[in-house]
This record gives C-alpha cells, sequence and structure tokens, in this order.
C-alpha cells in the first residue's frame, strides 16, 4: 500500500504534515474538555463554591468545541485535497502507461481489468486517503495522548483501559486475518464481471442474433452471484465487528466505574472521595477517547485491506516493463528522421496536401524474420524475405491463419519480430522512436474503428491531436479518393456531423470508408491495408483503388485481401501458407508457379475471369 504514496507530490506531503499539526490541535482541544468537566464537578460538589468558575470552565469548553470545528473543517479540507490530486495523478499515469503497452502487456492483463485498475481500484485508494488519512492521524494521536493522561491515574484503572485495548486489536487482528484474503479475490471477481458485461455489450448483435440473451443472462448471473457471496462473507464479517466493540466499550465503563466506586468507597477523608469521584469521571472520558481512537482505527482496517489490494493492481500496471521500447531515431537528439519527415511535410503542403516528392525514395524490408507470440512454442511467421520500394504495392494472400495480419502488424511494432529484422528506409524498425515510426504510416485495421466525435475528427485523427492542421479541402479530398465523400455530403452535418461510439450510426461499408480516408488524410510514406476492403462491393473496391494509386505513387502500399480481384494489379504478390512464404511474383506469375494461389484464385474466379 506504502509504495504507491512515492507518487505524492511535495505540495501533498506538506498538506499532509499541516494535517497532522492541525490534528494534533484538534485532540487537545478535545482532551481539555475533561479537564474542565473536571473543574465543574469538583465546583458543584464543593460546598461555597463561585458560580462564576463554572461559568468560566464552561466557556473554556465552548472555545474547546468550537477550536475543535474550525480544526475539524481544515483537515477535511487538506485530505480531500490530497485525495482527490493524487487519485487524478495515478489516473494519468495508470492511462499513459497503458497507451504505451505493446498488445503482448495488454493482452496479459486484459483488457476488462485494465478498465478496474483504472477506475474501481483508483478509487479505493483515493477512498482511503480521503478518510484513512484523516482518522488514522486522529486516531493514533488522541490515543497516545490520552494514554499519557490516564497513565498518572490509577493504575487499577490503566490495566483495565489496557485490557479492553488488547481485547479490541484481537479482535481487529482476527478480522483482517479472516477478510483480507477474500478482499483480494472481490477485485479479480470484479474483473470477471467487467469482462463478462463488456463481452455482452460489444457482441449484443451477434447475441441477439442468436437468441442467446438467456445464455449471457446466466454467465453474468453466475459472475455476480459469485461476487455477491464473497461481498456478503466479508460484510457478515467486519459486521462482528460494531458489537464486539459496543461489548468492549461497556464493559471497560463498567469496569472504570466499579473499580471506581471500590475506590472511592477505601478513600478516607470526604476531601479525598470528592477527588477520587471527580478522578474517576475525568477517567472515565479519558479512556472513552482511548477507545474511541481504537474504534476509528478499525474503520482503517475496514478500509486499507481493500485499498491495499487496490495499491498492488495499480502498481503492478505501473511496475510492468514495456517490452517495445523506442529507439533513438527520430528523436530530438537522434538520428535526422525528424528532419526527413519534417522535410516530407514541407513537400506535401507544397503540392498542396499530395504526396508528390517523387524524390524521396522509401523502402520496407522483411529480412530473414521469424515470429511466434508470447509463450507459444510455434512459430507464426518463419523466414519471411521480401523487399517493397516506393511506389509499390505489396499483396499479402493466404488461408485463414496463415499470418498475414501478424506480418503487418510487425511494421508498425505492434508487437517485435522473435528473429530476424523489419527495416524502414535502411533503418530497423526497433530504432526508431515509435512516434517517429508510426508518422510514417497510414493503417487501416481489419475492423473499422471510428471514435466517439465527428467525421472531421475521425478523419482528421492523429499526430498527437493536431487535427486542426488538417484543412476542409484535405478531408474533403481524402473522403472523395476513399469513395466516401458521396454519402458523407448528404449528412445535414456534413464534415460536423456526430459520429456514435464504434461508429454505430454508420454502415459496415461506411466505416470502412471512413477508416481507409483517415489514412489517406494524413498521406504517409507507408499504406497499411489489413483485409480493408471487404465491405466494399466490387464496383467501389475497384475505383477506390484506382483513385488510392493516384496518390500514392511514391508510397509503398503493404495489401492484406481475401479477395483475387483486390490484388490483381500488384507489382507483387506474397503467398502465406502455414506462417512460410510458399509463392511470390505477380498474379500472372503466380498463376503458373505457385498452386496455393491457384487454388484460392480458382475458387472464387472462373478461368475466364482470371484471363
Amino acid at each position: 500500500m506504502f509504495q504507491i504514496l512515492k507518487y505524492l507530490r511535495k505540495r501533498e506531503i506538506l498538506f499532509m504534515l499541516g494535517t497532522i499539526l492541525v490534528t494534533t490541535l484538534q485532540v487537545f482541544l478535545e482532551l481539555k474538555l475533561p479537564d474542565y468537566m473536571n473543574a465543574i464537578t469538583t465546583t458543584v460538589i464543593t460546598p461555597g463554591s463561585p458560580m462564576s468558575e463554572i461559568w468560566r470552565a464552561g466557556g473554556m469548553m465552548l472555545l474547546c468545541s468550537f477550536g475543535g470545528l474550525v480544526a475539524s473543517v481544515i483537515v477535511g479540507f487538506f485530505c480531500a485535497k490530497v485525495a482527490t490530486g493524487f487519485s487524478m495523478r495515478l489516473r494519468s499515469k495508470v492511462y499513459d502507461k497503458v497507451t504505451g503497452f505493446s498488445m503482448e502487456e495488454i493482452n496479459g492483463f486484459s483488457t476488462a481489468s485494465l478498465i478496474t485498475r483504472s477506475t474501481n481500484d483508483i478509487m479505493h485508494v483515493q477512498m482511503f486517503l480521503v478518510m484513512g488519512t484523516a482518522i488514522m492521524f486522529r486516531a493514533i494521536i488522541m490515543a497516545s495522548m490520552a494514554i499519557g493522561k490516564i497513565y498518572s491515574k490509577s493504575w487499577q484503572w490503566t490495566v483495565s483501559t489496557a485490557i479492553a485495548v488488547l481485547l479490541l486489536l484481537l479482535l481487529i487482528v482476527s478480522l483482517i486475518i479472516i477478510v483480507l484474503p477474500k478482499f483480494k479475490i472481490i477485485q479479480t471477481l470484479t474483473d470477471n464481471l467487467n469482462r463478462v458485461t463488456r463481452e455482452n455489450l460489444t457482441g449484443i448483435r451477434v447475441v441477439r442474433a442468436y437468441n442467446a440473451e438467456d445464455f449471457q443472462e446466466g454467465k453474468f448471473e453466475e459472475a455476480n452471484e459469485e461476487l455477491t457471496k464473497t461481498h456478503l462473507f466479508t460484510q457478515r464479517s467486519m459486521a462482528v465487528m460494531g458489537p464486539g466493540m459496543s461489548i468492549i466499550m461497556n464493559g471497560l465503563s463498567l469496569a472504570v466505574y466499579w473499580i471506581g466506586a471500590y475506590l472511592i468507597n477505601e478513600a478516607g477523608s470526604p476531601d479525598e472521595k470528592i477527588m477520587m469521584f471527580s478522578d474517576m469521571v475525568v477517567f472515565s472520558s479519558y479512556a472513552m477517547q482511548v477507545v474511541m481512537s481504537f474504534m476509528m482505527l478499525t474503520m482503517i482496517f475496514i478500509i486499507l485491506p481493500r485499498a491495499s489490494v487496490s495499491a498492488k493492481r495499480i502498481m503492478e500496471v505501473l511496475d510492468t516493463q514495456t517490452k517495445i521500447m523506442d529507439g533513438v531515431v527520430g528523436s530530438a537528439n537522434g538520428a535526422s528522421a525528424s528532419e526527413e519527415d519534417q522535410d516530407s511535410t514541407d513537400k506535401k503542403e507544397a503540392a498542396g496536401g499530395q504526396n508528390t516528392a517523387q524524390n524521396d525514395i522509401h523502402e520496407v524490408i522483411f529480412d530473414n524474420v521469424t515470429f511466434r507470440y508470447p509463450d507459444a512454442s510455434d512459430a507464426v511467421l518463419e523466414n519471411i524475405n521480401f523487399k517493397a520500394k516506393s511506389g509499390e504495392t505489396v499483396a499479402f494472400i493466404g488461408s485463414t491463419g496463415s499470418g498475414k495480419s501478424t506480418l503487418i502488424h510487425l511494421v508498425p511494432r505492434f508487437y517485435d519480430v522473435t528473429e530476424g529484422r523489419i527495416l524502414v528506409d535502411g533503418v530497423d524498425v526497433c530504432e526508431y522512436t515509435q512516434e517517429a515510426l508510426r508518422n510514417k504510416i497510414g493503417l487501416v485495421p481489419q475492423r473499422a474503428v471510428l471514435f466517439a466525435g465527428t467525421i472531421r475528427s475521425n478523419v482528421a485523427y492523429g499526430e498527437n491531436g493536431k487535427q486542426e492542421e488538417y484543412s476542409d479541402e484535405e478531408i474533403w479530398e481524402a473522403l472523395r479518393i476513399a469513395q466516401a465523400e458521396d454519402f458523407v455530403s448528404k449528412l445535414d452535418q456534413k464534415l460536423d456531423a456526430d459520429v456514435a461510439q464504434g461508429g454505430t450510426n454508420f454502415s459496415g461499408g461506411q466505416k470502412q470508408r471512413l477508416s481507409i480516408a483517415r489514412a489517406i488524410c494524413r498521406r504517409p510514406d507507408i499504406y497499411i491495408f489489413d483485409d480493408s476492403f471487404s465491405a466494399l462491393d466490387y464496383k467501389t473496391d475497384r475505383v477506390l483503388r484506382g483513385e488510392l494509386a493516384k496518390v500514392t505513387g511514391n508510397a509503398i502500399t503493404l495489401l492484406v485481401a481475401q479477395r483475387i480481384g483486390t490484388i490483381l494489379d500488384a507489382d507483387q504478390i506474397i503467398v502465406l501458407d502455414d506462417g512460410k512464404i510458399v509463392g511470390k511474383g505477380t498474379h500472372k506469375e503466380l498463376m503458373q508457379t505457385c498452386e496455393v494461389y491457384q487454388q484460392i484464385a480458382y475458387s472464387q474466379l472462373s478461368k475466364e475471369e482470371l484471363a
């Protein structure tokens, strides 16, 4: 738990020190109340005492109470300031860390778990800081000062208080031993509940299409019931604490008065009896303060176990070492990739946003690349070798599971190769900063992804939030090339038309075309299309690729496709089978030399169409 506190800022540490000082003052004022109560009691039972003494002591009690109230408000402000600022920064750190994860780390935690850690777990840590800090400091200071006052009274009363405190500690420790393991389980079960809920919502169309609502409801109920049972166990266990503490506190009160009665009876003179009675009243107040301090500590022990588990889960994310590390090419003190990107940008702007810098030569080389997923024994790709040059379209085709998508995802370093290397413009991709490398790439994933916002914000996406650098003309040009201009122009707000989360207010083909427009708009050096034309009809596909060829004359296009018709005109077609290259060449060459390609071709088109 305390390891996570290293993320506190100096200002927040000063606030916590201020909390300790103000809490000390608050406790001091509260512990002065029994002294003034003692003075009032002595005045009342002593014959001939002036009334002014009662008014003076009563006034001091009111002042102490008001001072304690002001101190309490200040402590609450300090604690809230520390907790909210710390949790805000912690959320930012977790979010930044997660966005820097490779797919390996994300899959290792699971998306549902990362969401829980970013929200639910941080909330528990915040709750501990806002409540726990004030209560913990107050309880410790209160107990220390009250015990110091108790010690100077009767040893019999001191022993009875010590026994009560020991019983309280025994009760607390026993409950922690029983409950703490369950709190760890609760967070894991919360992850599972989030996973089931997220799975049901994202797959709602399939669920309804197969009338599987009852099946999904059963999965949710199972996860929900398991979490509920664990919660009930912890709450029932903690419920024992309240009655247990009441018994101990009431028992201590009984013991104080029983011992007091004995001591008063044993006292000699009436004045001694009066003083002993007064001491008993004061001691009773101090003893209750000690017990109340430990009762407040029990609230900490209720919050602390879950906050401790949450803090550990958060630290697991923050302490995870990212497998994919930045190189230096493209950094401020690295090689000249950043200057090259700037030169390329200047040329694009000079050409009206079009990539017409014909003197730039780009190249992608796969040099004996082998890749296997983490913890997998078999390689997904083996000994992949090919070269793609400026202006070329290299297409990848093969049966399902042959490694096509995996291959192109190695270029932007979603994963790093296991063996071999990938060169972009003569530089190993591992030597680039991830930002510099990905600034060269325009990726259109297999599953079209749109973000909540507008058409404009989705097409002019990326570049670290520099969407305003794209003009309306550039956005419309990208939409025209992607064959999305027609349906966007019919929308009431056109570029400012709303896009729902996930693009659910657009059809599959429209989402795919908007995703393609996004890649076109940034005019990258390398276009990567991961089966990105599958939702388009043949005519739209053909027209789109024709328009695309006009603006990618100096760029490299890497294209994964399932349809032969999409790749007929590719400069180089690479045929994959079980992670290996079994054919390489143009369409005509492969129709003569590659049996796997022939089988795919004849399964889709007739001999006349292929001719």
